[in-house]
This record gives C-alpha cells, sequence and structure tokens, in this order.
C-alpha cells in the first residue's frame, strides 16, 4: 500500500493565487541594500567596563598570605561618679513605682462642673443662626434685574491747566540744556565808611 497521499486527497490551491505564483518573475523585485548598524559603546561605558575588568583581576589575583595579623584590644571603660549616681537613682524611682501601694490612696470625689452660655451668649448665637439661614434659604428668583450705569466724571477746566502747566514744567527740567546759559562774571563790592559813620561808630 503506497503512503503518498491521492491526489484528489490534496489541499487545492486557489486559482488566483496559483497564477500569480505561476507568474512571479524575481526580476520585478527591486534591489535594497542592507545596511548594518552597530553601536559603538560611550567613552563612560568603557571607563565602566575597565574598571569592573580590573576589579575582577585584582579579586581573582588576590593573596591571603600577604594579609597581616592583627589583634583585637577590648578596653572596658569604667562609669564615671556621675553614671553611677543616676543609675542609682534611676533604679530608686524603679522600686518606688513597683512598691508602690494605692491603699494610700485618699478617696476624692469629682466634681463636674457646667458653665451655662450667658443671654449675651445666646443671642449672639441666634443672630448667626438666623443669618445662616437666611443665606442658605434665600430665593435668587425673587431679585429684581438692576442695570449698572457707569459715570465717568471728566476733570474739569482747571484740572486740566493744572495739568498741562505741571507736565510743561517737567519737560523743561527734563530737557533743560545747560549749555545754553550765558556767562557772567560776579563783582563784589565793598563799601568804605565815611568819616561821620566812623565819628559814630567811636562815639557809640
Amino acid at each position: 500500500m503506497s503512503t503518498e497521499a491521492a491526489i484528489k486527497d490534496l489541499p487545492k490551491v486557489d486559482t488566483a493565487l496559483k497564477g500569480q505564483l505561476e507568474g512571479f518573475s524575481p526580476d520585478k523585485l527591486k534591489k535594497t541594500d542592507t545596511a548594518e548598524k552597530s553601536t559603538l559603546p560611550t567613552k563612560e561605558d568603557v571607563e565602566q567596563e575597565k574598571q569592573h575588568s580590573e576589579l575582577l583581576e585584582n579579586i581573582s589575583q588576590f593573596r591571603s598570605d600577604r594579609l597581616k595579623r592583627t589583634s583585637t584590644s577590648e578596653k572596658i571603660v569604667l562609669p564615671t561618679s556621675q553614671d553611677v549616681e543616676a543609675e542609682k537613682q534611676a533604679k530608686a524611682h524603679l522600686e518606688a513605682v513597683e512598691g508602690f501601694n494605692s491603699a494610700n490612696l485618699k478617696h476624692a470625689n469629682t466634681q463636674e462642673k457646667i458653665v451655662l452660655p450667658a443671654k449675651e451668649d445666646i443671642e449672639t448665637e441666634k443672630t448667626h443662626q438666623s443669618i445662616f439661614q437666611g443665606v442658605t434659604a434665600f430665593d435668587k428668583s425673587q431679585m429684581r434685574h438692576a442695570e449698572t450705569e457707569e459715570k465717568v466724571a471728566l476733570p474739569a477746566k482747571e484740572d486740566i491747566d493744572a495739568e498741562k502747566g505741571q507736565q510743561a514744567l517737567r519737560e523743561g527740567i527734563e530737557g533743560f540744556n545747560p549749555s545754553a546759559l550765558k556767562k557772567t562774571e560776579t563783582l563784589e563790592k565793598c563799601k568804605l565808611p565815611t568819616k561821620e559813620e566812623i565819628e559814630l561808630e567811636k562815639k557809640a
């Protein structure tokens, strides 16, 4: 008995696909260039790799026979007198707490005092409550439509003239040119006293 399948049992190929496969020509393929991209490591990667290699090499070549023998010296620090006193006080407090006898306590009655609010506090609370209720229960539908009239007050003639005068004064000061000043000479006059004024001065 033959192990090969009969032709009728083989899968059938679509007629359109069969025509495309039979008419395929490799000459119709476009030529493409394969670009191989190789990412080079950065300077930091190289330095890190070197450090890792040196670390592994130092660990593999480590010689334990070069180690020096050391002795551990254990130092016991004795407590000072202040430490001893503090320890004694703490121990005394602990013993006092552990040996405390609650039977020695005196019975005490707790008196609870309730401070009632004053008349002014009640009135203030009522006012706040009424205001809160008025705000929460306010009905906006009862409001009337109002139009806002914006009034612009124009400056008077005196204000405009004063503003112009200040602006002209400011411009005159800012634009002042000292080179336009004329050179002047100061003449100092010294008046000598007369004979009569000298005689009067002597008599005085």
